[in-house]
């Protein structure tokens, strides 16, 4: 057998192969069933999860109409184990989240778009400062006046860090409770907390607020920051039966 007989064999085969493959496609839709193409269902997805509002897809051929339904991003997360039982599981992170919370609140919040490690550092190392200064100082001098101070700023810790916890869950659409209880959780045992965050921002590959995932999840982005994503994604054809 000479190379140009293989050559037609395979040819032959190739198109013996299509052939099926219509075939099988005019079969399903002769039977009702609806075939969409996987890559446009994908694609459509994706970029519905980017604007956060999911839109019905168009199986008859007529205009895309909007369910108005917003989940923010269409997929309920998980914060990566629990908070006080599961802090040990990383132990880098639990010792920097001990020593060095600031460092440690820092890079979650570089991680999560929120503004830049030495930024939001120094402001927690700020507001810590106060509090634990105006402590020391009513211990010194017994004047109330410190240690309401102490307190007021020890609160304001715990509300700025509750409020950018509950902007995290915001933004990557992570089951949660309620703003209250992030800002009580960052009261009482901020290294867990954030101990907590640090787990699920890195397991997940978290970069400059765009949830990665791990191997097996879409990366997907937001328009404000198609720059720094490492593909673009173009608007969805109109999917329909006969495409």
């Amino acid at each position: 057998m000479d190379v140009f007989e293989k050559r037609e064999m395979a040819a032959e085969k190739a198109r013996g192969g299509e052939e099926e493959e219509e075939g099988e496609g005019q079969r399903l839709l002769s039977e009702g069933v609806t075939v969409v193409d996987f890559d446009l269902l994908c694609s459509t997805v994706a970029m519905q999860a980017q604007k956060g509002q999911w839109v019905k897809l168009n199986l008859n051929g007529d205009e895309e109409k909007a369910m108005g339904y917003d989940y923010g991003g269409g997929v309920l997360r998980m914060w990566e184990g629990e908070l006080f039982c599961d802090c040990l599981d990383d132990r880098r992170i639990a010792f920097q989240s001990v020593c060095c919370p600031w460092y440690r609140f820092g890079k979650n919040m570089k991680r999560a778009g929120f503004g830049s490690c030495f930024l939001q550092g120094s402001v927690y190392v700020i507001l810590t400062l106060v509090a634990l200064l105006s402590i020391l100082a009513f211990i010194v001098t017994k004047k109330h006046c410190f240690l309401y101070v102490g307190g007021a700023f020890i609160i304001l810790v715990g509300v700025y860090m509750g409020y950018h916890r509950t902007k995290m869950r915001n933004k990557f659409n992570i089951r949660g409770d309620s703003s209250l209880d992030d800002c009580i959780f960052h009261l009482t045992c901020p290294c867990c907390t954030l101990s907590q965050e640090a787990r699920t921002l890195e397991m997940n590959n978290v970069q400059d607020g765009i949830w990665h995932g791990r191997g097996d999840t879409i990366c997907v982005g937001s328009y404000s920051e198609l720059g720094k994503t490492p593909f673009e994604l173009s608007p969805p054809a109109i999917v329909s039966t006969k495409s």
